[in-house]
């Protein structure tokens, strides 16, 4: 009886190589690359993200030498800070604006008072006056006319607030109808603006006089 050799291969050890296979060959060894060779990623033409090193990461500017030069550096922070915050208010971006001033509605009755003349914007001005003409050194006739503008004054900032209450109410309801905002919140915000210098209104107007709203 044979022994069987140990050195004999089985057939299922035998691997057959590829067509594919020996092309990567013979491109390898045609580019002097050995045998099995694995391109890299930048051969393959695929970028590889950089990784920013822990110096990337610090601070630009190194760390303060003393207290002094720390507290200098908070202060310029701070004012940077303020300013930032002063022109993203003026300009109306939410980021920056107080509580009383968020939300689309407040946008839109911001908008309707700031989109016409107000009588409520030379009430302060006409105030002054009143009040220096009815003084008691003042003649008779000039405090008369004073109380008369007064009351003038006073009755075309109420009608006034009322036209512009009554629009800011339609306008809500119309494109927000689903708003939770409390009219009475938002009467009150729109005259308190409307009896606000155009130039001293915080944040800036956004329209002109006269445009639709």
């Amino acid at each position: 009886m044979s022994v069987p050799s140990l050195f004999r291969r089985k057939s299922t050890d035998v691997v057959d190589s590829s067509p594919a296979d020996e092309a990567s060959s013979s491109a390898d060894e045609a580019e002097g690359r050995p045998k099995g060779y694995t391109p890299s990623k930048k051969e393959l033409g695929v970028e590889t993200p950089k990784r920013a090193s822990a110096s990337r990461r610090r601070a630009a500017e190194p760390a303060p030498s003393n207290r002094r030069e720390a507290y200098k550096r908070m202060r310029e922070k701070q004012r940077a800070d303020r300013a930032e915050a002063a022109a993203g208010m003026r300009a109306g971006d939410e980021r920056y604006l107080l509580a009383r001033d968020r939300g689309p509605e407040r946008l839109l009755v911001r908008n309707v008072v700031d989109s016409r003349r107000t009588v409520g914007t030379w009430f302060f001005g006409g105030a002054l006056i009143v009040l220096i003409g009815s003084s008691a050194a003042m003649p008779p006739a000039v405090r008369f006319v004073s109380n008369i503008m007064w009351a003038a004054l006073a009755l075309g900032v109420v009608v006034d607030s009322v036209l512009i209450s009554r629009k800011v109410k339609r306008l809500v309801r119309e494109r927000f109808p689903k708003s939770t905002a409390r009219m009475g919140s938002l009467y009150l915000y729109a005259i308190t603006r409307s009896i606000t210098f155009r130039r001293m209104r915080m944040p800036k107007p956004k329209v002109q006089i006269g445009d639709a709203v």
